[in-house]
């Protein structure tokens, strides 16, 4: 006999009232909040020692779907707390509170969950609660005990969005609740292109003044990148500047890929950058020319022989500027001229840029002149795209003007463990720099 069944039986009858049928219930606290707050889920009236398995399941504004499972055993009282007991299997494994949020696997495997409506509506987790099967082809071979549905949203109540249409500039700008001032943040992502407003959002939800800010594929920009003009860039930082709502006298950048690329020129030409962001993202200028005021900066060099494609079909890029030596002089920004202080944040497993051997290269040229305005965050099993806190890992996906199948790397349970440890460092780094006073606090 299991020894299970032995601790249930001696249980049992010295608690006979638990013998009697119990309703099987299903708790989260809180159901609506934002994507980057934890949620504690629980699981009560099950019989002791049961195991039982655990699914989430979310619906993209696309269509498409995500899954997650894990299986769980009941303690002497018949209860599962994700909050202290840990996963038996499924997409994960130990005790992580938020297993069933950031193990989310999408049906297609080369689909990125990305929210595209931020403010009129939440992503809908719905959780489902199973007698202990095996979950094949997310088809559940038992009756649903218990459910309930999670609303996870991108902005926090009382955020305000505004349209930027100035000059030439395009994008959104997000202001937080109260009358006050607040710092001021420029969002950038990468070469996905169109104007991505969920980082910029989360930021306001957090007290700062953020311009998601578009520079291709968006409205009547270019519909590709040809050069990259940073005086569209610096556009957009006098026009925070100058926002009533907005306190000076600096100004930060958070950035990703080919936005952090562009974020480190920022901050080597414009004294207004304080303080900058840069999430896996090269040293130097890449694919096009950079233009700063009559100053070119040509692409590097690469080897298109060091491309990659892995097992899966999908396209690598880490190793693609390997060989890229001194020819490449020219295409290195002055970052030692920068006023502000860095945070480089790597990913140790991105596929699609070597962002450890690029953060390296900076942080030497930093200290080679003399510079330790910088700190690095660097985490093993982290992929390229590091995003706010249980946001599933998005392992591979396509960039329509460039190639269909880019592998981005991670592990799953270190990937998320960096997303939630890096979003605390961001917004404490951001702080301290445009708010020099401010505590730090969360």
């Amino acid at each position: 006999m299991l020894i299970q069944e032995v601790l249930l039986k001696i249980f049992l009858k010295n608690h006979p009232q638990c013998g009697t049928a119990k309703m099987i219930q299903l708790t989260a606290t809180p159901v609506t909040a934002l994507v980057d707050e934890p949620v504690h889920i629980r699981a009560t009236g099950l019989t002791p020692f049961q195991v039982v398995s655990l699914q989430a399941s979310l619906k993209d504004e696309k269509g498409n779907m995500f899954y997650s499972r894990a299986y769980y055993r009941a303690n002497e009282i018949g209860e599962v707390d994700l909050e202290h007991d840990s996963s038996l299997g499924g997409d994960y494994v130990g005790r992580h509170p938020m297993g069933l949020i950031w193990s989310l696997k999408p049906e297609n495997l080369l689909t990125r969950l990305m929210k595209k409506d931020v403010m009129n509506s939440p992503f809908q987790v719905h959780l489902k609660l199973y007698d202990s099967d095996i979950l094949l082809d997310n088809k559940p071979t038992t009756a649903l005990k218990a459910s309930l549905t999670l609303e996870r949203w991108y902005v926090a109540p009382g955020v305000t969005r505004i349209l930027v249409q100035e000059g030439r500039l395009r994008g959104a700008l997000f202001l937080p609740p109260g009358e006050g001032r607040f710092p001021g943040v420029i969002d950038l992502f990468g070469a996905v292109g169109g104007l991505i407003e969920f980082r910029a959002s989360l930021l306001a939800s957090h007290g700062f003044a953020s311009l998601a800010l578009a520079y291709y594929g968006y409205e009547d920009l270019p519909p590709r990148l040809e050069i990259i003009d940073l005086e569209y860039f610096e556009e957009a930082v006098n026009f925070l500047l100058r926002h009533p709502k907005v306190c000076g006298p600096g100004i930060g950048v958070v950035s990703i890929c080919k936005g952090a690329e562009i974020g480190l020129s920022m901050a080597a030409h414009l004294k207004q950058i304080t303080a900058t962001v840069l999430i896996n993202g090269p040293t130097f200028t890449v694919g096009i020319p950079q233009v700063y005021r009559g100053h070119v900066y040509q692409p590097a060099p690469f080897s298109a022989q060091l491309v990659t494609i892995n097992s899966l079909g999908l396209v690598e890029l880490n190793h693609l500027f390997e060989e890229t030596g001194a020819e490449a002089s020219q295409s290195f920004f002055p970052i030692e001229k920068a006023q502000g202080h860095f945070l480089f944040i790597v990913g140790e497993e991105d596929k699609n840029i070597n962002s450890k051997r690029n953060a390296a290269l900076a942080i030497e040229q930093l200290r080679r002149n003399g510079k330790n305005n910088w700190t690095l965050l660097s985490y093993p099993g982290a992929g390229h795209l590091i995003e706010p806190p249980y946001s599933p890992l998005c392992l591979a996906s396509g960039i329509r003007t460039i190639c269909s199948a880019f592998h981005w790397g991670g592990e799953v349970i270190p990937h998320a463990a960096a997303q939630e440890h890096a979003w605390k460092e961001i917004q404490k780094f951001l702080r301290k720099h445009l708010i020099p006073t401010a505590t730090s606090k969360l």
